[in-house]
Formats: C-alpha cells, sequence, structure tokens
C-alpha cells in the first residue's frame, strides 16, 4: 500500500470517528484528542483509544462502539482497539503550586452536617478506585474524623523518618486521618489555627504514592479548614453535597459562593436522601421535598451529578467498614455512585491542564 493510500484511509478513519460520541462525555472522540496511532497495514486497521478519565468498566463498550463505526471500511478485513485512560494534574487556584505525586484534588463539601457528605467522599474515591484510578482520601473533618470507620482500617500509621508518615490503605486507596492517631472517644478541644495547622500537616506530611485524584472529605460549613484550603492547597474542584430539604439547600448555597469566591469551580452538586424507600414494602416518598438539588444547578448553571436515596443498606455499609461501592459493587445504588464518580471525573478532565511543569526553571546568576 502507498503512503498515500495509507494517508488516505488514515484520513477516512478520522472522519468517522469525529462523528462518533462516546457515551460518558457526549462528545465525539476525535474532538477529544481521544484517538492515537491510527495504522492501516494488510486489511488490518489498529488504533488506541485513551481516555482522560478513569472508565475501567466502559472499556468494552467503548472498543465496540469504534470497532462497529470503522469495520465497514473497504479493504479493512480486521480491527484491533485498545482502549486505556490517562489522568492528568487540571489547572487550580492562580499562584498555588501542585502538591508532589497528587495530580488533582477533589474538595466533597456541605454547607451544613447531617447530609451525607463523608459517605459521599468514601464511595466517590472507591468507585473512581473501582475505574482504574489512584485513589486517595484525606479525612480534613478534624473535629469529628470519621472515615477510619468507614474505610474499616483500625492501627496508626508508620514513620520511616520521624518527619512524614505512611498513609494506611484499604480496598485499594490510601486513607490519612487524625482518627488514625487520637483516641476514637477524645473530643478535639482545638482553637481553629491548631485545627487548620492539623490540616496542614495531614495533607503535606503523608506519603501520598502516585495519585490520580485525592478526594478530602471536608468539615461541614464555611470556616477556617474550608478558608485554609482555598488559600493553600491546589484544588482541582468541589463537589457539594445536600438533601432536598430547603434548609439544606440554604446553607449549600452558601458553600458554593464561598467556592467560587475562591477561584475554585464546583464540579457538581449531589443530592442525598433524594427519596426514602421503605424497607418492608418497597414504597417510595419523598419526605424531604423533591427536585431541590436540580433546582439549585439550574440556578447556578452547575451540573446535577446524581441523587441518591435514603435506604438503611447505605447506612449500615458505611457504619460496619464496608461502603455500598465495595460491599454491593453491582448494585443499583453502587452504580449511582459510580455514575456520580464518572461525571466527576469528566468534568475534572474538561478543565484546563496543569502546564506549570512545561516550563523551565530560569536561574539568575551574578558572573
Amino acid at each position: 500500500m502507498s503512503v498515500i493510500n495509507q494517508n488516505q484511509e488514515v484520513e477516512q478513519v478520522k472522519a468517522i470517528l469525529s462523528s462518533v460520541i462516546d457515551p460518558n462525555t457526549q462528545k465525539d472522540f476525535m474532538s477529544t484528542k481521544s484517538i492515537k496511532n491510527i495504522q492501516v497495514q494488510a486489511g488490518i486497521l489498529s488504533l488506541d483509544v485513551e481516555l482522560a478519565y478513569p472508565a475501567k468498566s466502559q472499556f468494552a463498550l467503548v472498543s465496540d462502539l469504534i470497532k462497529k463505526a470503522v469495520s465497514g471500511l473497504p479493504g479493512v478485513q480486521q480491527v484491533q482497539v485498545s482502549v486505556s485512560s490517562k489522568i492528568v494534574a487540571h489547572a487550580v487556584q492562580r499562584g498555588i503550586k501542585l502538591m508532589p505525586n497528587v495530580k488533582n484534588i477533589i474538595a466533597v463539601a456541605s454547607g451544613k452536617g447531617g447530609v451525607g457528605k463523608s459517605t459521599t467522599a468514601v464511595n466517590l474515591a472507591l468507585a473512581l478506585a473501582a475505574e482504574g484510578a489512584s485513589v486517595g482520601l484525606l479525612d480534613a473533618d478534624i473535629y469529628g474524623p470519621s472515615q477510619p470507620m468507614m474505610m474499616g482500617i483500625d492501627g496508626r500509621p508508620e514513620s520511616a523518618d520521624g518527619k512524614t508518615m505512611e498513609p494506611l490503605e484499604n480496598y485499594g486507596v490510601q486513607v490519612s486521618s487524625i482518627g488514625f492517631m487520637v483516641d476514637p472517644d477524645s473530643p478535639m478541644v482545638w482553637r481553629g489555627p491548631m485545627v487548620t495547622q492539623a490540616l496542614q500537616q495531614l495533607l503535606e506530611l503523608t506519603n501520598w504514592r502516585d495519585l490520580d485524584y485525592l478526594i478530602v472529605d471536608m468539615p461541614p460549613g464555611t470556616g477556617d479548614i474550608q478558608l485554609t484550603l482555598s488559600q493553600k492547597v491546589p484544588v482541582t474542584g468541589a463537589v457539594i453535597v445536600t438533601t432536598p430539604q430547603d434548609i439544606a439547600l440554604l446553607d449549600a448555597r452558601k458553600g458554593l459562593k464561598m467556592f467560587e469566591k475562591v477561584g475554585i469551580p464546583i464540579l457538581g452538586i449531589v443530592e442525598n436522601m433524594s427519596t426514602h424507600v421503605c424497607s418492608n414494602c418497597g414504597h417510595t416518598e419523598a419526605i424531604f421535598g423533591a427536585g431541590g438539588g436540580e433546582k439549585m444547578c439550574a440556578e447556578y448553571g452547575v451540573e446535577f451529578l446524581g441523587g441518591l436515596p435514603l435506604t438503611m443498606a447505605i447506612r449500615q455499609q458505611a457504619d460496619s467498614g464496608k461502603p455500598t461501592v465495595v460491599a454491593e459493587p453491582d448494585g443499583e445504588i453502587a452504580q449511582i455512585y459510580k455514575n456520580i464518580a464518572r461525571k466527576v471525573a469528566i468534568k475534572v478532565a474538561e478543565k484546563a491542564k496543569d502546564m506549570s511543569s512545561k516550563f523551565p526553571t530560569i536561574t539568575v546568576q551574578n558572573t
């Protein structure tokens, strides 16, 4: 085959794939620059698909979609498609450097307590890990750390040098929490400066190992820790957790506006306790109101990531140290968490890439 004919066939493949839509991003594979290494030789068409978000469960679907689209090309007898994910670092607040070994930091926040923020954070982390990402979970709720219990982790972190500490790990997720270092029954009677210092130490002195995403389980509200996070920590984006109840939405709006003021993008809103499902008869009822999260999204122009029901199983699984995504990975609620995680990862992937590592270091010396 001549080089001219081969180039023509490659261009034909590109033209076809420019109209094939990724069902997860709702964009075509060519505009997202997902298609790599197109080759046509001896009737064999081979190409690579490099997704910008973790999607191990979607690889077969994407491969079949591509094969079906290009298999009808004249002269093509066989199609070979390799699908993978490549997660890169994305831009953060201006003037803040990225952390070593952490590509993207996602804050999971709420305006008030009791809306299921920590449960959402842990299942979000587990869902991203299930899709093939390297994930860490930072428990930033210094006064009420809950991630050790939810992740089913006991023990204290080890330190090889006496200065930094190793994250503890379970279900493939690296975890750091003040809860590993204090007695569970001991209250943290600390003033604001001590709390913010503890947060920074947990974040910076933990030896995170090559994370694609670090999920930060924030304390509720808009206080010292939130301010420290926005001013000193390179945050890629925030997820707001609320319930449909008017009072919860009132506080969620404050959290959303706070992140907007400090230049942290809102990746979307998760609505917990959207409906109550009776464990006896299966009757569904919107006891906290209906559609509040979606209305808030429409009001502020942010994405509605998904709604979760109020069920006993979610609470029982989190309390037992085996959250829903690992307790029932193929269950309906786990799929909701996984869909939310995929949407979050796609929102991150759509952000501008961090280019700081591309620029040379300039040193001025007196000679």
